[in-house]
């Protein structure tokens, strides 16, 4: 309970305070934050930081109340890979490229040029693995340790992209890492830190997230998929981890050729749960000019809710 304490309590502060900071003194001025949404209205990205900040200090804070130096390691490192990265591909995307989603960013990589997303994948990759390496591997030979450190590390950094295809209507990401929370908080330990982080931080946000305010953005959905992944794999059996992995990978596939948006909408239950809280204006249906044809548009950034 003591770490779940800790890590709402650091997170919740963490999140508000480095809201107001960049409200104060938008590095590059409020205009390099600033989207337009569906409506013509205004929405900011400083969101994406004031939650990243506040899963990493939340969580770090946490895990160490916990006794857990590693995992507040591996939390540290995990998300701030995917906030600074996010953070880079959110302010430095140029907005006439067309290539989008992971596809598109390795098939230009493929060709000798580095986008910022491709940078973004790169950078959370190399992240993902490094905080792998601080958790438990299970296996009784190095192969299969290096085996299971490879499966996390995969794990982490596809959640940190999961997370960001989901980004793409107020609050729809955070309720997704909300959804977590109940089996981090049961796993208890340092679980329980990064999903008190998670409530936390994320509590802190949500009410400017839900009226459209703000966005996550790729800083604030890769940070938030990167910690939760994190706490899942600091608890969870490998057989969990390798479960989740393979669901993650399947989800990151057919989102290709599958728009989430549309399932949702299609779905009157996930219809419901995606709209709840939500004090935006009405949506425009899918197949309207301004809903991407498919998730693999990563992030609001290109086509703002």
């Amino acid at each position: 309970m003591r770490q779940t304490l800790v890590g709402a309590l650091v997170g919740a502060v963490g999140a508000t305070v480095t809201r107001r900071v960049l409200a104060a003194r938008p590095p590059g001025g409020a205009a390099r934050w600033t989207r337009t949404n569906h409506a013509g209205d205004p929405v900011s990205l400083m969101e994406g930081p004031a939650l990243g900040v506040g899963l990493v200090a939340g969580g770090v804070a946490g895990a160490l109340a916990a006794g857990q130096p590693r995992v507040a390691g591996a939390v540290a490192v995990a998300g701030t890979a995917g906030l600074g990265f996010g953070l880079l591909d959110d302010l430095g995307e140029d907005p006439t490229d067309r290539r989008k989603g992971l596809r598109g960013h390795l098939t230009a990589m493929a060709h000798g040029e580095l986008t910022t997303g491709g940078a973004k994948v790169l950078g959370i990759g190399v992240g993902a693995l490094a905080a792998a390496a601080l958790l438990p591997r299970s296996g009784t030979t190095r192969l299969a340790r290096t085996v299971d450190w490879c499966g996390t590390g995969a794990c982490v950094a596809i959640s940190a992209n999961l997370l960001n295809l989901l980004d793409l209507r107020p609050g729809r990401a955070l309720k997704a890492g909300a959804a977590h929370v109940p089996g981090l908080l049961a796993a208890g330990g340092p679980a329980a830190a990064v999903g008190g982080a998670v409530l936390g931080a994320g509590g802190a946000v949500a009410p400017a997230d839900l009226a459209g305010r703000d966005m996550l953005g790729d800083a604030g959905a890769n940070a938030l998929g990167a910690v939760l992944a994190v706490g899942v794999a600091a608890a969870a059996p490998p057989a969990v981890r390798w479960a989740l992995l393979a669901a993650e990978a399947g989800l990151t596939v057919a989102s290709e050729k599958i728009s989430f948006t549309r399932v949702i909408e299609r779905t009157p239950v996930l219809r419901e749960i995606d709209a709840w809280g939500r004090t935006a204006g009405p949506v425009p249906p899918t197949g309207s000019s301004t809903v991407p044809s498919s998730e693999s548009v990563v992030g609001q950034k290109a086509h703002p809710r």
